[in-house]
């Protein structure tokens, strides 16, 4: 069972969602514009927002990065929207996943399973192992949750410095998108787009570009390998 804020606000839309979660015996409050959500965040412990983008009162786009200054809570985008910039600007600001409407009810169980057993996993999993990991002029501090590059730190979010961590942990070898899904992502499908916006956002802070690639090794086909540079 978890405490799932629905923000959404088509009435129809909201009603359906609502009995689906509360049929499945989540918690739901929902609300209807994006002041309500970040109010209702900030004095409620949820588990996961579902957050439509087509908001009253402000952008949910903008509403999300709101939601990251307060917040660490899984955030599942529904969105109408299929414009692979938006959605990719969408991963970039902090989502946790997104669903382009209409989907299904199965389809967002799944979804919000997925995202929630990583949110617990990270929350409540093994502790993470206390040596840090040296790459080249990369330096890594899983139980810390800090990484450096060339002595400067790396400002990155939670699911880039996991990323970066488990790449790092396996120097050299090229690891398969599936493993990463379900090791990094704690899922056993997904869209690779999801993989390569945050590959893509790691280059960008690691200083390099896929074109020009220091560390970070896609093999096309294959996967992705993290090495020093040689």
């Amino acid at each position: 069972m978890a405490r799932v804020l629905v923000v959404e606000d088509d009435q129809f839309v909201r009603s359906a969602l609502i009995r689906h979660l509360t049929e499945a015996a989540h918690t739901v409050r929902s609300v209807g514009t994006a002041l309500e959500a970040l109010r209702e965040v900030a004095h409620v412990g949820f588990d996961v927002v579902i957050l439509d983008l087509g908001l009253p009162d402000l952008d949910g786009g903008e509403a999300l990065k709101m939601l990251r200054g307060i917040t660490d809570v899984p955030v599942i985008i529904a969105t109408a929207r299929d414009d692979e910039a938006e959605i990719v600007r969408l991963l970039n600001d902090g989502a946790d996943d997104y669903l382009t409407k209409p989907f299904s009810v199965e389809h967002l169980s799944a979804r919000m399973t997925a995202v929630l057993r990583r949110s617990r996993a990270t929350a409540a999993g093994a502790e993470p192992p206390s040596r840090v990991i040296r790459v080249g002029g990369l330096s890594i501090d899983p139980l810390r949750r800090q990484a450096e590059l060339d002595g400067a730190a790396l400002d990155l979010t939670r699911r880039e410095f996991d990323l970066l961590a488990f790449l790092a942990g396996r120097p050299g070898v090229v690891v398969a998108r599936r493993e990463l899904l379900a090791e990094v992502w704690q899922q056993s499908y997904g869209d690779d787009q999801t993989i390569d916006v945050h590959l893509s956002w790691l280059r960008r802070k690691l200083g390099e570009t896929a074109a020009k690639p220091r560390y970070l090794h896609t093999l096309r086909g294959v996967g992705v390998k993290l090495e020093p540079p040689r």
